[in-house]
Parts: structure tokens; sequence; C-alpha cells
């Protein structure tokens, strides 16, 4: 990645699978590289170097255009700052891929999803009316709304205190586990990344042994 200073090299020779259905923690320091390899997978970077196969399509040989569909029918996401927009509704956020997707049933599939996250009662609220772990439930369900292939998670819990991040990793893996989600989890916590069945650990960009 070019900086004011050169090139700065943020992750080196990585090189990894992860099977349908499974479960990977990414876990490492500040700095070490997670968050950018979330984002190379997801194609929303492309790396100077290498290349990286989703669903098997190779994300650097394909256009820009082609890799937002590519997310919008195969991906998930879920990230610590919650990324609900604030001038919609619980049910609005939680329905707007779909829309996007054209998908006449958004409004219903929306609401049957923030049932299950235990927001039943919520629809109407706008994020500022809801608390930190609501808003990332209604995240959740924006998220498996979408019925994704992958799931996308980075630092879920980073904003929420110790019990609510529980609740929502509980929820988390269990929707995940009803629907067979493969899924990437971005965390540095050593505990949470027990609970995936592989850890993947960075350091100063490379993965260790």
């Amino acid at each position: 990645m070019p900086s004011g200073a050169g090139t700065l090299t943020i992750l080196h020779q990585i090189s990894f699978a992860v099977s349908a259905g499974e479960a990977v923690a990414v876990v490492g320091a500040s700095g070490s590289g997670k968050s950018t390899l979330l984002g190379l997978i997801a194609g929303l970077d492309l790396p100077s170097s290498g290349s990286v196969t989703l669903d098997g399509q190779n994300m650097d040989t394909v256009s820009e255009d082609a890799r937002a569909v590519m997310r919008s029918r195969l991906l998930g996401f879920v990230f610590q700052s919650f990324q609900l927009l604030p001038a919609l509704t619980a049910i609005e956020n939680a329905a707007l891929p779909l829309e996007l997707m054209g998908r006449r049933d958004a409004r219903a599939r929306a609401a049957a999803m923030l049932e299950r996250v235990g927001l039943g009662e919520r629809l109407d609220h706008y994020p500022k009316h809801l608390s930190g772990g609501e808003q990332q439930r209604v995240a959740l369900a924006r998220a498996f709304a979408v019925r994704p292939k992958l799931l996308l998670a980075d630092e879920p819990t980073g904003n929420l205190d110790a019990a609510t991040g529980g609740e929502i990793i509980d929820l988390m893996f269990g929707m995940n586990a009803e629907s067979g989600t493969t899924l990437v989890l971005v965390t540095h916590d050593e505990v949470l990344a027990r609970r995936c069945g592989r850890v993947l650990r960075l350091e100063a960009g490379r993965l260790a042994d």
C-alpha cells in the first residue's frame, strides 16, 4: 500500500483457505493487519500481489461493480460500530440490503429477523433510541436477513460491556449454526476466538505458526 514514506506492507505472504460452514477467528494485536485482511476477503480492498478467491471467483479479476454484486449476494457484515443509518428505523436498517437487491419480501424478512434477535417490539425505533446491544442486534438481523454464505464480523463486541457482548456473541453463534453460514471473526478476545473451530494468529502482518 503506498504511503507518504513509500510503500507500506501490511500483510506478508498470507495464505489460507476457509471451508464452507467453518468458523474461523483471526486474532492479533492492534495494527497486525486483521481488519485489512477482512477488507481483502470482502473485496473492499485489492491485494498489491497475490489473489483472493471468494466462492470460486478471483476477486481481483472482476470489476468494482461486480465485486459489489458479489458482496450483496454472498456476504453479511457485523462491525464494532454497528454501522446503522441514523435516519432509518430498525426495520428499515435491517431491510435495506434486501431492498437494494430488489427483494419484494424485504420488509417481511427484516421483521422476521428482528423478531429472531428479540426486537419484535422495536421495529419502528431509530438507532438513537436503542441501546448499544439493541443496535448490534439490528446489525445481526440485517446481516442474516440476506442469508449470506459468509459472515464477516469485525470486533462485534468491541463497543459493548461484557454481559451485553456475551449475549450478542451467543446470539450470533446460534444464528450462524442455524443458517450454516461460514464465519470469519476478527477479535482480540482469546476466549471468544476459542469458540471458533480454528484460530488464525496474525503477528506483524504474518500468519504465526
